[in-house]
């Protein structure tokens, strides 16, 4: 048990210095720092950076001489100082990007803003090839083809099967065998067998009567 709590925390620790690396600390105004001094173009500097969700922004500034006032848009555009978002003032400020989009600072001491200490960097959204890959989803069976309602269906069954013949076809003339028809002749040669029979009879009467 000791061991597996141990392993998870060395891996929680790997991971959380991946993460960290993974991310770019800027040094705002290079070796020449947040300052008025040397006519820094800190429009310029921010163009030639590509800002991402987890880098880090660092000012450094002689602590007491300047600040950082994170600010919104127009106080940006007028150098106001008196709704700041944010105030930083421990001469190494680190500011972590946790989200897209711009955001603004400028350093507060009065006339600073004025002549060039100000700062606006925009935070590139993540690309959708850098975003986690969803699951593919699971592929839909076609539903089977179904017979129209006029009796017609697929081209594979036509060609499988012959159509099925219509009720309203007419089926082929076949000439009618004719049941045989009672022999004429059978009558008259029971009613002949009968005549002789009836004779005989006679005849044998006739002859036993002659003996007597």
């Amino acid at each position: 048990m000791a061991m597996g709590m141990k392993g998870l925390l060395v891996l929680t620790l790997g991971l959380a210095m991946a993460a960290t690396s993974s991310a770019v600390i800027y040094k705002v105004g290079d070796t020449s720092g947040w300052t008025i001094l040397g006519n820094i173009n800190y429009t310029d500097w921010t163009t030639k950076k590509n800002f991402k969700v987890g880098d880090i922004i660092e000012f450094k500034y002689p602590q007491g001489i300047h600040n950082v006032l994170e600010v919104n848009k127009a106080d940006y555009d007028s150098c106001s100082n008196s709704t700041p978002i944010a105030t930083h003032t421990s001469g190494d400020d680190k500011i972590a990007i946790k989200r897209p989009g711009h955001r603004f600072f400028i350093c507060g001491v009065p006339g600073h803003c004025a002549a060039g200490q100000k700062l606006n960097i925009r935070v590139l959204k993540q690309k959708s090839s850098e975003a986690p890959s969803k699951a593919p989803a699971p592929p839909t069976r076609p539903a089977a083809a179904s017979p129209s309602p006029s009796g017609g269906g697929s081209s594979e069954r036509s060609a499988a099967s012959p159509p099925a013949s219509s009720s309203t076809d007419s089926t082929p003339d076949v000439p009618a065998t004719a049941a045989p028809a009672p022999n004429a002749n059978g009558g008259g040669i029971r009613a002949g067998y009968r005549a002789v029979g009836v004779t005989v009879a006679l005849v044998v009467a006739a002859s036993v009567a002659m003996l007597q």
